[in-house]
């Protein structure tokens, strides 16, 4: 009796446009809500400026898994260190791995950086691959479309609204990847190094290269003889810049930095990483601008 009520609330709140919608991070809550608009409510756990490995699984966070009709996940290890106990608390069957009101985004796209040897002498790596994949911009309309799927599985009565709204940023973010297409152009075949593997895929992407991370191995901070290798690769590979995010100390690659005097470029992840960040278009407006600068 208790699932059959929990069953027919369901139908209820979806049927008067109030789908609730839990994310795991503000990216995904900023395309979820080019979807839904103002067909029901959109959540995010983390904040932008967060280190996506480590979420504080705070009560507050509880609370907004309880009453969600969908939960939409990165996936691939990322938020194993901090989302299931809150899924336990939360306790919402509805929201549960495997069942119909979960989406796992990284089953949907070729991950990169699949490590053969998943010993944690390796450091902290990611077994599935590297989940770091929104920042590939080609990406981003394949998610917007399992999310559109998703919310017409559980919203049939709003299905074609979605649908249209999809089709609406389908046309849009197809036109901002010819924009920075043509921006990105020139940077082709330069040379970087970053902080974390964070963005691989977007250097894949316009061809750009990764020669080097400050992370000694991944979750694994520099030491002295580690940055003092990579001040000899910054001169022998010629290194156009180090990339830096938000969450990461900059004072290694501020050493790098001052012994080199190659750039210091500091890169949103996520939408709210910085103030300009505004959403998911303005998030790679602002990779872009940083990156040509």
């Amino acid at each position: 009796m208790r699932l059959i009520i929990g069953l027919m609330f369901l139908f209820f709140t979806v049927a008067k446009g109030e789908i609730k919608v839990v994310t795991t991070y503000p990216y995904i809550a900023s395309i979820t809500k080019e979807i839904v608009k103002e067909k029901g409510k959109v959540e995010s756990l983390a904040e932008g400026i967060f280190d996506p490995h480590f979420v504080v699984p705070k009560p507050s966070l509880t609370i907004k898994l309880r009453d969600a009709d969908l939960l939409v996940i990165n996936g691939a290890g990322l938020e194993v260190g901090w989302l299931p106990p809150l899924l336990n608390q939360a306790n919402n069957l509805k929201i549960n791995p495997s069942s119909v009101g979960f989406l796992d985004l990284s089953n949907l796209v070729n991950l990169i950086d699949k490590p053969e040897n998943t010993s944690r002498a390796y450091g902290d790596i990611h077994p599935e691959g590297n989940p770091h994949f929104h920042l590939n911009p080609n990406n981003i309309p394949i998610l917007a479309d399992a999310i559109t799927q998703k919310l017409c599985r559980l919203d049939q009565y709003n299905c074609q609204y979605y649908k249209n709204n999809y089709s609406s940023f389908k046309e849009r973010w197809d036109s901002k990847i010819k924009e920075w297409d043509v921006r990105m152009s020139p940077l082709r075949g330069k040379k970087f190094i970053q902080y974390h593997k964070l963005f691989d895929y977007f250097l894949l992407r316009y061809g750009l290269k990764s020669v080097g991370t400050l992370e000694l191995l991944p979750g694994i901070p520099p030491n002295a003889k580690h940055v003092d290798s990579l001040i000899d690769l910054v001169r022998n590979e010629k290194v156009d810049r180090v990339l830096q995010d938000v969450y990461h100390p900059q004072k290694p690659a501020n050493f790098i930095s001052e012994k080199t005097g190659v750039r210091i470029t500091i890169l949103p992840h996520d939408v709210g990483a910085v103030p300009e960040a505004k959403d998911i278009y303005s998030l790679f407006d602002e990779i872009v601008k940083r990156f040509t600068q």
